[in-house]
């Protein structure tokens, strides 16, 4: 069973610049676990792939940022089917450790994954 990613929110300024030290060395894991696809490649200024899942895209850089600060925040139609997704295409967390965030008015059951570029993502779903 598949989720659906609904929005990207990058966490400092852009989800079309997300650093990494290799592009092509990173594609793989968001291919085979993350779900989604390159539709673009560049090389300059610098190296970029656009990849593209569901209803968002994000962008690979190797812009010279460092990866360990940036990730985007996805927004999922459901939160555990989208765990259980990435866990079957081989993410290594053993458990989600779900946890409730509250965000302005807005409570999300959210999990978080680190790629082996060390860019960091939450993936949350909203909650009534």
């Amino acid at each position: 069973m598949k989720s659906v990613f609904k929005t990207a929110w990058p966490y400092a300024a852009d989800e079309m610049n997300l650093p990494v030290a290799d592009v092509e060395s990173a594609i793989p894991f968001y291919e085979t676990v993350m779900g989604f696809r390159v539709i673009a490649r560049s090389e300059s200024p610098h190296k970029t792939a656009v990849l593209h899942r569901d209803d968002i895209s994000i962008g690979l850089a190797e812009n010279g940022g460092d990866p360990t600060q940036e990730g985007c925040f996805f927004e999922v139609d459901n939160v555990e089917t989208a765990f259980a997704e990435l866990k079957s295409n081989g993410l290594s967390n053993e458990k989600a450790d779900f946890r409730l965030d509250q965000h302005g008015d807005t409570t999300w059951k959210v999990f978080f994954v680190v790629a082996p570029d060390g860019l960091c993502y939450c993936l949350g779903e909203r909650q009534n």
